[in-house]
């Protein structure tokens, strides 16, 4: 799902004065939301973004009326202000990160084969599911913290700092210009992330020094499956 097959929706809705609008999508352009959601707010619609699930593809669970559309990810940061010489300087603590997924929980423990096991997502869960040669079911939850869902995160400090610009051929001169998306360039100024001998992952940033003002930093999360998410927020050093 695009950020331009978005903003064509968006115009839709302000043509035939529709305030709310569901956007379904199998993946989301990166760095598509919030931004874009805020667009939307700021011309009088909300807009509710929504992931397929594979559920969609089996006959099953529509028949059970099992299908559900879930959330996009959601993060919750708080800003860090230095003091005494350091009182121009921010840093991030990321205090929240929730995910919706479900993903083969359908029947998962009633089609599972006698001494095998499964890991599947059920409604924001991964679950090892086992079953031992009696036919006895066991469920382990592997993301027992939200922190577990992460994989990586980064911070721009400043995220207005630096325009999209795309070239776009001219249909009637024939040359290149340059045209701004509307968007912006995530920078990454910071990040924490975990290796396969340091699991371990830091939820606070490290301080930046910024000019005296306001500014709009963003924090972006990469979760284990590698859906991206990203926060915006406006602060003042």
């Amino acid at each position: 799902m695009t950020r331009l097959f978005v903003e064509e929706i968006i115009l839709e809705c302000r043509q035939k004065h529709i305030t709310r609008v569901d956007i379904l999508g199998f993946e989301f352009e990166m760095g598509l939301f919030p931004n874009i959601q805020e667009e939307a707010k700021s011309k009088g619609i909300d807009l509710a973004m929504k992931y397929i699930p594979r559920e969609v593809f089996d006959k099953r669970a529509i028949e059970k009326n099992q299908v559900v559309f879930h959330d996009v990810s959601f993060i919750e940061v708080k800003p860090l202000f230095g003091k005494g010489k350091n009182k121009h300087s921010i840093a991030i603590e990321l205090t929240d990160f929730s995910v919706f997924y479900s993903q083969d929980a359908m029947d998962a423990d009633v089609n599972l084969a006698k001494k095998k096991s499964k890991v599947i997502v059920d409604k924001g869960q991964v679950v090892k599911i086992s079953k031992d040669n009696d036919g006895i079911v066991s469920r382990e939850v592997l993301t027992r913290k939200w922190t577990d869902w992460i994989d990586y995160w980064s911070v721009d400090f400043d995220f207005e700092s630096k325009r999209e610009i795309l070239r776009i051929k001219n249909s009637e001169s024939g040359e290149f210009e340059e045209v701004w998306t509307g968007d912006y360039v995530f920078e990454n100024e910071w990040q924490s992330f975990r290796t396969k001998k340091d699991r371990s992952l830091e939820l606070k940033s490290a301080f930046v020094e910024r000019v005296p003002g306001r500014c709009k930093v963003a924090v972006k999360v990469v979760d284990i499956f590698g859906n991206d998410t990203m926060k915006i927020i406006e602060v003042t050093v």
